[in-house]
């Protein structure tokens, strides 16, 4: 068995590729929308995800005025 390949990687704050995502807001329900939007602001939705690393991703949200809430928000 060749132990060498099992070396876990870091990504370094240089090589980490970051993408764009563009979410829609409409008819999304506030909670699950912000704890995806900080995964990808985080990178955990990448296999190279280095906790000490800058390796996440941009996020930009379009129809924010039309977020739904639920439950006795605002109340």
């Amino acid at each position: 068995m060749d132990t060498l390949s099992y070396r876990t990687v870091s990504v370094s704050k240089e090589k980490a590729e970051h993408k764009w995502y563009i979410i829609d807001a409409e008819n999304q329900i506030t909670g699950r929308m912000c704890a995806e939007i900080a995964s990808i602001l985080r990178g955990k939705n990448k296999p190279s995800y280095t906790p000490h690393a800058d390796t996440g991703d941009y996020v930009i949200v379009i129809n924010a005025e039309k977020i739904r809430f639920t439950g006795k928000n605002g109340t």
